[in-house]
């Protein structure tokens, strides 16, 4: 029976970087953060500023969060590590004004192997966007607006 390489179980501290700014986000400072040489597999998601929604021509958007944001990031962070063979996780949002083509979030996973590290971006992603308090103000071309719950 093959021995465990202790590279293949989660690190002891993956969680690299986790935060909200108001400045533009870097894919590169995401992606530094997760590397590890026991890591055979990053995933990387990259949420951008598109110019529609539901029919309509987005001319840009502001996000704006609650206190608790960053408190609620860290809690899906260890739930993610908990449940995953993790080695490091990387997650930033941007909150202000942006405009169509702006990085909105970027995140990312590092495991051992690529199923893994894909398992568990995705359900970073998804759960950042259902559970952190970020709100999304859409403005169109067309003289009206939106408010988003949630990012």
């Amino acid at each position: 029976m093959p021995l465990e390489h202790p590279g293949s179980r989660a690190a002891d501290d993956p969680i690299k970087l986790l935060a909200i700014r108001e400045t533009q986000l870097s894919v590169g400072e995401v992606f530094r953060a997760v590397g590890d040489d026991a890591a055979g597999g990053i995933a990387l998601f990259v949420g951008t500023v598109r110019n529609h929604d539901g029919g309509a021509d987005v001319d840009a958007l502001g996000y704006s969060c609650h206190p608790s944001a960053e408190a609620a990031m860290r809690r899906i962070a260890e739930r993610i590590t908990a449940d995953y063979p993790v080695r490091a996780l990387a997650a930033i949002h941007r909150v202000g004004d942006l405009v169509v083509g702006d990085l909105a979030v970027v995140v990312a996973v590092s495991c051992a192997h690529r199923s893994e590290a894909f398992t568990a971006r995705r359900r970073l992603i998804d759960d950042l966007k259902h559970e952190v308090p970020i709100w999304k103000h859409q403005r169109f071309s067309d003289g009206t607006q939106e408010w988003v719950d949630s990012c």
